[in-house]
């Protein structure tokens, strides 16, 4: 048997390859467009809580690209005193597999991909699902998938103001000084959620909560929104979805179950359901159900994270680290 081969890409590699905000925006949609074209396996994520006395967990995501010709594993931890220790909250490892024999193909580190896959995500849903001339952004929370939320979003609406909040001020201070050098815009911080929400085109509740806490009123949300709650512990008012126009999400069989999710409650009193449910972003990319139809529409996109996400990126990283000569192979057997 000849030698099994598998490439290994570390966070520096990922750095090297500087991808860019179009790079990320078309792997992840390339993700969604298969998903909508019923091209895709998902199994729902799955948590492990090695003990609640470390506050955190893994996430484990599974999934199959068949476009790609990939299949994939995804395994990121979750933890929220990281901070604490000079530590990023979320670290995460992709392994990559080929799904007719099994053999692995690349193992990579994930933590850009978490973070830049779910910013993209969430520009993808603004994309299609807010107004075109949304103009202000409100952010709550400062972690690392925040900075892609409001990079890739600018990168699609060039906002003439945003806004950000976070519990701690020198995380929401280091996070505006971030984006005011990359962006190169003034960054608003507010010192309160009210403030950072109240009359925003697009709104983002990414907050890190021990526990759900209504902070987020739904009186705050100006009429003809977007708003994309996605925090692992609910910050939102179960009467949030009332207001809405259209209700979206990710994947609609992992977003109806498991114990995590910010519009956790909101499923289990059947507020959203597959009746009140207007679509997977996924049919919408597709072009098999419409996104944003008018300007009064206020909308909502819940997303939980995908594994097809995951794997597009991993796979566009891939390719431009074959491209560039950058990565390692390893032997695998």
């Amino acid at each position: 048997m000849s030698d099994i081969h598998l490439t290994y890409i570390n966070g520096r590699d990922i750095a090297k390859l500087a991808m860019t905000d179009q790079e990320i925006l078309d792997a992840v949609e390339q993700g969604l467009l298969a998903q909508g074209n019923n091209q895709t396996v998902i199994e729902p994520r799955v948590h492990l809580i090695p003990d609640p006395a470390f506050n955190g967990h893994f996430n484990v995501l599974r999934g199959y690209v068949a476009p790609l010709g990939l299949a994939g594993v995804k395994i990121v931890g979750d933890y929220v005193d990281n901070y604490k220790l000079g530590l990023p909250s979320e670290m995460a490892m992709l392994n990559l597999f080929d799904p007719r024999t099994g053999m692995p193909v690349a193992m990579i580190d994930a933590t850009f991909i978490t973070d830049a896959r779910t910013g993209a995500v969430t520009a993808l849903g603004a994309r299609h699902l807010a107004r075109r001339n949304s103009k202000v952004l409100g952010h709550i929370g400062a972690r690392g998938t925040s900075y892609w939320n409001v990079r890739l979003l600018d990168s699609i609406f060039d906002f003439d103001e945003i806004r950000v909040h976070s519990r701690r001020p020198e995380s929401r201070d280091a996070f505006a000084a971030r984006l005011e050098k990359d962006l190169g815009k003034r960054i608003i911080v507010t010192q309160d959620w009210e403030s950072c929400v109240r009359g925003a085109d697009i709104v983002v509740e990414a907050s890190r909560l021990d526990k759900p806490t209504p902070l987020l009123k739904t009186e705050w949300i100006k009429p003809g929104a977007f708003v994309v709650p996605y925090g692992t512990m609910s910050a939102v008012e179960l009467s949030l979805t009332d207001i809405m126009s259209k209700l979206v999400v990710d994947d609609w069989t992992q977003c109806k179950g498991g114990m995590f999710g910010s519009l956790r409650a909101h499923v289990e009193v059947g507020k959203l359901s597959e009746q009140t449910l207007h679509a997977e972003l996924g049919e919408i990319v597709a072009g098999r159900k419409p996104g944003r139809q008018s300007d009064d529409e206020t909308n909502l996109f819940w997303h939980r994270g995908l594994s097809l996400s995951d794997i597009a990126l991993g796979h566009a990283i891939m390719k431009k680290a074959e491209r560039m000569g950058v990565g390692q192979r390893l032997v695998y057997a």
